[in-house]
């Protein structure tokens, strides 16, 4: 069992994993890898949802933060609630950061990327077609449209 078992895994860079809900094996097998930080954003009630996934977490020697994003309603508060928490974690830190299929993660990432890191549009939505093109999904259209909108009108002003 490794990292890269775990469904719609993405290995961005040396710090930060991005997937689908694990299972307790994978967990046992990310922090086996080094990960030392679990961000969850599908919530508790998902399908694929583990019982007590922050307890298994904590158990194995990361820290878990749990940010549940519900599927049917995705909100700019998310959204800040996430960029907070990723600005805050430890530059050397590796992070496992996962919802129950890789959307939601892959979304905010490019959402995050655009914001903090300089991408522009583009390459936000090259990084989330690796995972899932958006347009069964309304609602999730939408929202990103909206955020990359206000993240590159903010980034030419700044």
């Amino acid at each position: 069992m490794s990292i890269g078992d775990i469904y719609n895994v993405l290995e961005v860079d040396d710090h930060l994993i991005t997937a689908g809900q694990p299972t307790e094996d994978q967990l046992r097998a990310a922090a086996a890898d080094q990960v030392d930080t679990v961000i969850n954003l599908a919530p508790r009630d998902s399908s694929s949802a583990l019982p007590d996934e922050g307890a298994l977490v904590r158990s194995l020697g990361m820290a878990y933060h749990h940010l549940p994003v519900a599927w049917n309603d995705p909100t700019e508060e998310d959204f800040a609630a996430f960029d907070e928490l990723m600005t805050g974690l430890p530059s050397e830190s590796r992070t496992l950061l996962h919802c129950a299929a890789n959307f939601r993660v892959t979304a905010f990432y490019a959402l995050y990327r655009i914001k903090r890191l300089g991408w522009t549009i583009e390459q936000a939505e090259e990084f989330r077609a690796r995972i899932w093109d958006g347009s069964d999904w309304p609602v999730w259209e939408s929202f990103i449209q909206k955020m990359q909108q206000q993240l590159a009108g903010a980034a030419r002003e700044s």
